[in-house]
């Protein structure tokens, strides 16, 4: 515990992702097998360990400090583990435990006996040990860590063998602690064979289009659609569906998985779909993030994938082709497939840079989130590659709404308040909150908000923090949906803070009829 309690500790203050990439890249050169493959699971999100909850951490805290104290410290702090690690009055008495005896002992211990397991590692260890045992513990391991960070610094274990696309390719084949990787890695074994295993692949993103030349007669268009884009696999070892994060999503969409018959991938957008009309994203998210969905939940929000590219059919690899050759391959495919939920994005018409802008300025009145170009001649690469693809969304909205709420946020930010709920005048006079943002704004914009947060606090709910109705806020997004879930009946999309209207009164801020039109396309 005691280097990956260090390595977590340096990762959270490392100034940017080349620090960071070196600072994995030794912890995963030092640290023994099978520490280091555990270490990896954790920091990417791969290791579940759900047998000691939060509240058990709390229940230690308060028997151990004087409850008032501790929740005076724990609303200053605003994380529970930092909090405890900092209070916890025990001193470092033995050796820490060893990351593998950790996750081992919480995954076999019986629920009753955890909480003199766990105060016992935290009275045998200093702040930093104690710190990272909770994280772990806790599930709260934000450290700036994205899993593609954690697979370049992999593949720097190779000497330039091995590429982060390679490693990418190879890890949704493997479980922690991953020993067969490290072995490949550091060539002490050949490369794991995934044996059919549907392992994702990288996928290829594009550039937002700026000012830049284009040839049109080198270019595809096609719309973007306000979906997730999502990876069909399907393979002698089975289906799955993942996220552009190279998250496993099937579960929660088991029709698509059921519509997979066939052997190849893919690469589409998934969307609700109505009677050929596609929902607002409001309604996919109804269907996100769920382990499992109800017959009910299938029936209100179906879903299906529009197809954008394959890149395997069969067992053939289709990605080095050009996108025209890939297009005419999954136009056939498709025609031979027949598959259901799935249709094929439409290729869009163009003659001019000029008529595509046209196009681009219309696609709001058609609930579409802009255009995606792409190079002709382009082949199927990893990662955002410049010159090939370019998205071309459409304008942003804006209002100005009123600061309602703020909560702390985490890691570099948990003594800032950062994550900010705003809201939009009723009819009535009465403030009601539409969003929350916690981007957008300067280094020195947030110092301000904190400090704004702290002088015009008006109640407290527990990391919550309730501020006078008095600082408006110009907040740009993408789109307004009409969504039961919010008490004002309305839910931005990708809200973020464009400006802080110090100079505006919050009697002036925007009404929530004028954000539920935008919402209805009135």
């Amino acid at each position: 515990m005691i280097a990956f309690a260090g390595l977590l500790e340096r990762l959270l203050f490392a100034p940017g992702r080349n620090a960071k990439i070196a600072l994995l890249r030794r912890y995963f050169a030092t640290v023994p097998d099978p520490d280091r493959g555990l270490g990896l699971a954790a920091i990417t999100g791969d290791l579940s360990l759900t047998a000691a909850k939060p509240a058990l951490i709390r229940a230690l805290a308060t028997e151990r400090m004087d409850p008032e104290l501790f929740a005076l410290s724990y609303d200053f702090v605003g994380d529970l583990a930092e909090t405890v690690a900092l209070m916890w009055p025990g001193t470092a008495s033995h050796a820490a435990p060893a990351l593998a005896e950790v996750v081992a002992t919480l995954q076999r211990t019986p629920k009753s006996a955890l909480p003199d397991v766990v105060a016992g590692w935290l009275d045998g260890s200093d702040p930093g040990v104690r710190l990272a045992l909770l994280k772990l513990i806790t599930g709260g391991l934000r450290v700036g860590v994205s899993a593609r960070l954690a697979k370049v610094a992999l593949a720097d274990l190779s000497a330039g063998r091995v590429s982060a696309d390679d490693v990418e390719e190879t890890w949704h084949g493997l479980t922690a602690p991953y020993a067969d990787l490290f072995a490949w890695l550091e060539g002490r074994a050949p490369r794991p064979d995934p044996r059919e295993a549907p392992v994702f692949r990288p996928l290829m993103l594009a550039h937002p289009l700026e000012d830049e030349p284009l040839d049109p007669a080198t270019l595809r268009a096609e719309w973007k659609w306000d979906g997730i884009r999502v990876q069909l696999v399907a393979t002698a070892g089975g289906r799955r569906l993942y996220s552009r994060g190279a998250e496993d999503i099937s579960a929660a969409f088991p029709e698509i998985i059921a519509a997979m018959d066939f052997r190849g991938v893919l690469d589409g957008e998934l969307l609700v779909v109505r009677h050929g009309t596609v929902a607002p994203f409001a309604d996919l998210q109804q269907r996100l993030n769920r382990k499992s969905v109800t017959a009910r939940l299938r029936q209100d929000f179906p879903v299906q994938v529009r197809l954008y590219d394959i890149l395997f059919d069969g067992a053939e690899d289709l990605r080095p082709l050009p996108f025209d050759t890939r297009r005419t391959r999954l136009e056939h495919w498709f025609t031979r497939t027949l598959p259901a939920r799935m249709d094929l994005s439409e290729m869009i018409a163009f003659d001019t840079m000029d008529h595509l802008t046209a196009l681009r300025d219309g696609a709001r009145a058609a609930a579409i989130e802009g255009l995606m170009l792409k190079r002709a001649d382009s082949p199927y690469l990893a990662g955002r590659v410049k010159g090939m693809w370019w998205k071309w969304k459409r304008d942003p909205l804006t209002l100005d709404a009123v600061l309602m709420y703020a909560q702390r946020g985490h890691g570099k930010r948990s003594s800032y308040y950062s994550d900010f709920t705003f809201g939009v005048w009723r009819e009535d006079g009465v403030l009601v909150p539409i969003g929350k943002a916690y981007f957008g704004f300067t280094d020195a914009e947030l110092a301000f908000l904190d400090k704004w947060v702290r002088d015009h606090t008006t109640q407290r709910f527990g990391p919550v923090r309730e501020v006078a109705p008095a600082l408006v806020l110009e907040i740009a997004f993408d789109a307004a949906q009409a969504s039961t879930r919010h008490k004002s009946g309305v839910a931005l999309r990708f809200p973020r803070i464009a400006r802080i209207r110090t100079d505006k009164p919050a009697a002036e801020a925007d009404r929530l009829e004028t954000v539920m039109r935008l919402a209805t396309g009135g």
